[in-house]
């Protein structure tokens, strides 16, 4: 699958890159795992469908019911229809200028806060509320308009959502706004990796976590763990999967495929291989 650029594929060539840029964005299958490079930060306000977005070390879920803050990087995105309907969001991208001149605009809303020592996590999740589907809805009218004006409006528009945010949220948001410009050192290699050991993800797809190709991905993954990333997640995996089944809480059918195991029977074979015992052995010891 290839890698989608954002928001640069939605772009027309009148629009400035820099610009602040509103989508209308609608599918009608599902799409799992999409690889993304975020170029801006991105509020996502879902009108149809779920979606989850998993990170180097974070994952997160949302439905109709909340609209996501997404921090730009590289990122998988999985967007799902409900109930057979066209899934369907509204797009809002900006940049670290335009959150820069909002907090530089509005110091008493969003106070210098002290520097964390925690790495801040890559998204922030909205409750919907009247005011926000309202606020939604004015986008859909704005961008009807057509108007010459669109990116005055825009910033309108971006200024109102973002204060309305902190009023909300207070210094939860405050806090969050500031970290999409705060020069924060990216997420360690090995932090990303054991973040994501447990998970059903690719090789390929950990290594663009890490923005890196697959084959730098193994090299560095080598010089770091001194073991192949395959036998190691093999190894991380099948343990975990061994001590859910001995605890009697998961059985095979249903945890094979958190494991990135694609079919019950390479499961299987993979864990007698390890502990000369089927998964189902194990589950009913």
């Amino acid at each position: 699958m290839p890698t989608l650029n954002i928001p640069e594929i939605f772009l027309s060539p009148a629009v400035s890159a820099n610009a602040l840029l509103i989508y209308d964005f609608r599918m009608t299958s599902d799409v799992v795992k999409s690889k993304v490079k975020l170029h801006m930060h991105m509020l996502s306000f879902l009108q149809t469908g779920k979606k989850q977005v998993h990170f180097s070390d974070a994952v997160v879920g949302v439905n109709d019911q909340q609209s996501l803050l997404t921090k730009s990087g590289n990122c998988l995105w999985t967007e799902l229809l409900d109930n057979d309907e066209i899934y369907f969001c509204k797009l809002f991208f900006f940049s670290d200028a335009h959150i820069a001149a909002l907090i530089h605009k509005h110091p008493l809303h969003f106070p210098t806060s002290r520097p964390s020592t925690e790495e801040t996590a890559p998204y922030f999740i909205i409750e919907n509320d009247e005011f926000i589907r309202s606020f939604v809805q004015s986008l859909t009218a704005m961008l009807a308009t057509k108007s010459a004006l669109i990116q005055t409006l825009a910033a309108v528009k971006f200024e109102e959502i973002m204060l309305y945010l902190v009023s909300k949220y207070g210094t939860s948001f405050a806090d969050y706004a500031q970290s999409l410009i705060a020069n924060d050192h990216q997420t360690s290699f090995q932090k990303i990796v054991h973040a994501n050991a447990y998970s059903n993800l690719s090789l390929e797809e950990i290594a663009f976590l890490c923005n890196m190709s697959l084959s730098t991905f193994k090299r560095h993954f080598l010089q770091e763990f001194k073991e192949t990333p395959g036998k190691w997640l093999q190894h991380k995996r099948l343990s975990r999967a061994y001590e859910l089944l001995k605890e009697g809480s998961k059985t095979p059918t249903e945890i094979y495929l958190d494991f990135g195991y694609n079919n019950l029977s390479n499961f299987s074979a993979a864990f007698k291989h390890k502990f000369n015992a089927t998964p189902k052995e194990v589950a009913h010891a």
